[in-house]
C-alpha cells in the first residue's frame, strides 16, 4: 500500500489549474480553492466534475444546495486566491468582483471561464465526494489569458510560448 503522505508529496508535482469554486445556501456564498476539476462530457449536456473533501467546510452545503459555479483563475486572481486560502472567512467574498448566471451561485467577474452548474449525480469515494455537475451557464473572458496554476504548494503563471497544439 503507498503511503499517503507520499501519495500527496508525488501529486505537489502535477501542475493544476486553479479553480474556485463557490455555491449559496440560504443567501449565504461559500467557496473553496479546487485543482480536482475536470471535464466529463460535452454531448448530449455539458458536464463537468469537482472532487469535494467530505471534511471540507463547503461539502455539506454545496450538497444541500445543489448548485455550484466553477471559476478558473487567471494571474490577475492571486490576491483572490489568496483570500480563500487565509483563516478569516468574513474577508473570502469582500469587493465587488461578484456577480451570478443562472443558478445564484457566486460567479467571478472577470475570472478566464465560470461554469454554472446543477448537481446532477454524486458518488461518496473515499475521503471525497465527486459531484457531478450538469452546465446551465457558461461565461468566458474575451481576453488573451494566463491561467494560474498550483504546483508544489505555491501559485505559479502559465504564459503560453507558442501556438496552440493541434
Amino acid at each position: 500500500m503507498i503511503d499517503p503522505g507520499l501519495f500527496k508529496r508525488g501529486m505537489r508535482r502535477l501542475a493544476s489549474g486553479v479553480s474556485l469554486v463557490t455555491t449559496i445556501q440560504d443567501g449565504v456564498p461559500h467557496g473553496f480553492l479546487a485543482t480536482s476539476v475536470s471535464s466529463v462530457s460535452a454531448e448530449p449536456r455539458p458536464c463537468l466534475l469537482v472532487c469535494v473533501n467530505r471534511s471540507g467546510s463547503v461539502h455539506d452545503r454545496m450538497q444541500e444546495a445543489g448548485v455550484f459555479c466553477v471559476n478558473l483563475l487567471g494571474e490577475t486572481d492571486v490576491a483572490l486566491a489568496g483570500r480563500f486560502t487565509a483563516e478569516d472567512r468574513n474577508k473570502r467574498f469582500a469587493g465587488d468582483r461578484w456577480t451570478t448566471l443562472l443558478t445564484g451561485a457566486p460567479a467571478v467577474q472577470g475570472a478566464l471561464a465560470s461554469f454554472d452548474c446543477e448537481i446532477s449525480d454524486a458518488v461518496a469515494i473515499g475521503s471525497h465526494t465527486l459531484f457531478i455537475g450538469s452546465v446551465q451557464a457558461l461565461r468566458l473572458q474575451d481576453e488573451d489569458f494566463s491561467p494560474l496554476l498550483y504546483l508544489n504548494g505555491r501559485f505559479e503563471v502559465f504564459r503560453p510560448t507558442g501556438s496552440p497544439a493541434g
